[in-house]
């Protein structure tokens, strides 16, 4: 599929566009390691949250059990420098064969969808740390950025809202992060730019996928809500941030 294709209903889904001087920070070569690094965790992240909604909201507990041993050997070799990179590349024993809790109302399409996710974004993040040993990008813990918690504290606290307005969260993430492919592949080096666009044409559906759940969850119009969380995704891209990350806002230092 044409990239304009893919990117044209992510552009038309945010509220606003990445800023310029995001673009020319990320491409400073004094920016690569945090860009990289904080990418990388972006990937984990996004499979640890497909996990949590589907122990919290949709498998029994043999099956959430499975799932926190799916993405151990990832999370220890990030949090406890255990294992090695090959290790991580063949993403043994991930499958949708999961078993539905009885009392699930949200059922075998959250799952589906789930796990394609995690798989994909497991792979990514190995993909990631390939290229960071190929750059000599060594990982090192970093803060994270305001932009997620910014996102999750609008969220309601009462159910089905609080699952839907993540879900929505989560819409908007995974929208900006396939626009800031975009962005950037332009602008770096053809391993990298080459590297981004594959994630583009793999991930530029995922927004949708989460906007669905939604959506088939609330059983009504959930519009409103979404476009109320897309002027606060909008407000946390365009105001200045003095911490840069693979998500943060507008810049604040010089570049």
């Amino acid at each position: 599929m044409n990239l304009n294709n893919l990117i044209q209903p992510i552009a038309s889904f945010l509220n606003c566009s990445t800023p310029n001087e995001w673009i020319a920070a990320a491409i400073q070569p004094e920016n690569l390691d945090v860009l990289l690094i904080d990418h990388m965790i972006c990937e984990l992240k996004a499979a640890q949250t497909a996990m949590w909604l589907m122990r919290k909201y949709a498998v029994d507990k043999a099956s959430g059990d499975q799932l926190l041993a799916w993405l151990s050997p990832y999370e220890n070799f990030i949090y406890k420098r255990e294992g090695r990179l090959e290790d991580l590349r063949d993403l043994k024993g991930i499958s949708k064969k999961l078993v539905i809790r009885p009392d699930s109302k949200y059922g075998q399409d959250l799952v589906d969808k789930m796990v394609m996710l995690i798989r994909e974004e497991l792979h990514h993040f190995y993909q990631v740390l390939e290229i960071m040993e190929e750059k000599g990008v060594d990982y090192k813990s970093i803060t994270p950025g305001r932009y997620a918690k910014g996102m999750m504290r609008h969220v309601k606290t009462h159910e089905p809202d609080t699952l839907i307005d993540k879900l929505i969260c989560g819409a908007y993430i995974e929208a900006r992060s396939c626009e800031r492919f975009a962005k950037l592949a332009p602008h770096v080096d053809k391993r990298l730019g080459d590297f981004y666009v594959s994630l583009l044409r793999s991930e530029a559906r995922h927004f949708q996928d989460y906007l669905v759940l939604a959506e088939e969850i609330a059983g009504h119009d959930i519009s409103e809500r979404i476009a109320y969380f897309g002027h606060v995704e909008a407000e946390l891209i365009s105001t200045p941030d003095s911490d840069f990350k693979f998500h943060s806002g507008l810049p604040v230092f010089k570049v």
